[in-house]
């Protein structure tokens, strides 16, 4: 018989163990490289996530403006449907009211007029419905709530409402006199009437001795018909040659000055 050698577990155990656990330990090794890779990209990611968030909410809130009403404004006239306009933000916002009070008010004493959870900036704030108020003097006021229960206000004073208005009298226009229309000089025209010769007394020679008579007054013409007819035609035909004699002279003046314009 032969007798094949024997190769005891004893010196090959120790062998397989030591591989056994250096491939073990190459595995955990492995595993805990694989486990903190995983953590360190968990905790980049977490840490990208809360910085995105606060990212996101900075530029999400508004900028921080002081409560203001910018229409009305003090003394100001309105009347019907009031536009009031305005900004109420705030970065701790949680609502904005409005108000109104009748001046003076020494109570204090203020009606709503409206309530909003939304911000605005410079917009439309509320619609003031002042037909459903008497006509007076009043103030707004405008109130900017934040979450921890303070607020900031503004004022608006002396707004005048003037829906009921007298009905002005209309006033009477006087009448213009009618002037009187002044009338031309009437042109007044003298005929004048040709001398009558009067016959001179002539002396007759008499007898050698004789007187001579005294002369007698002369005697006053006497004024006809015939004559007045005669004296009457002459003026008119004086008259009439004049304006001829005129519109012959306008006539050669306006031929000279116009002879005079062609040379």
């Amino acid at each position: 018989m032969v007798n094949h050698p024997v190769v005891s577990d004893q010196l090959t155990d120790p062998i397989l163990s030591s591989e056994a656990f250096c491939a073990k330990l190459k595995v955990e090794h492995n595993l805990e490289g694989v486990q903190m890779r995983k953590g360190i990209l968990t905790l980049c990611l977490l840490v990208a996530c809360i910085t995105g968030l606060s990212t996101t909410r900075l530029e999400a809130a508004p900028p921080q403006q002081e409560p203001v009403i910018t229409s009305p404004r003090d003394r100001d006239v309105v009347r019907g449907m009031l536009v009031i306009k305005g900004t109420a933000t705030h970065p701790d916002f949680w609502k904005y009211e409005i108000y109104y009070a009748p001046e003076p008010n020494p109570t204090d004493q203020w009606m709503l007029l409206g309530l909003h959870e939304v911000q605005v900036v410079d917009g439309r704030l509320e619609t003031w419905d002042t037909t459903q108020v008497p006509d007076g003097t009043y103030s707004l006021r405008l109130r900017v709530v934040r979450r921890d229960g303070n607020y900031n206000e503004y004022y608006v004073r002396q707004i005048s409402v003037v829906n009921v208005q007298p009905t002005e009298t209309p006033t009477a226009t006087p009448t213009p006199k009618a002037t009187p229309t002044r009338l031309p000089p009437t042109p007044t025209v003298i005929i004048e009437q040709p001398p009558t010769a009067t016959p001179r007394p002539t002396s007759t020679p008499g007898p050698a001795g004789a007187t001579t008579p005294t002369p007698s007054a002369p005697a006053r013409p006497s004024i006809t018909v015939q004559g007045v007819g005669k004296a009457f035609l002459y003026g008119t035909g004086g008259t009439i040659g004049l304006f001829v004699l005129m519109g012959v002279l306008t006539t050669l003046r306006r031929l000279i000055s116009w002879l005079i314009a062609q040379f």
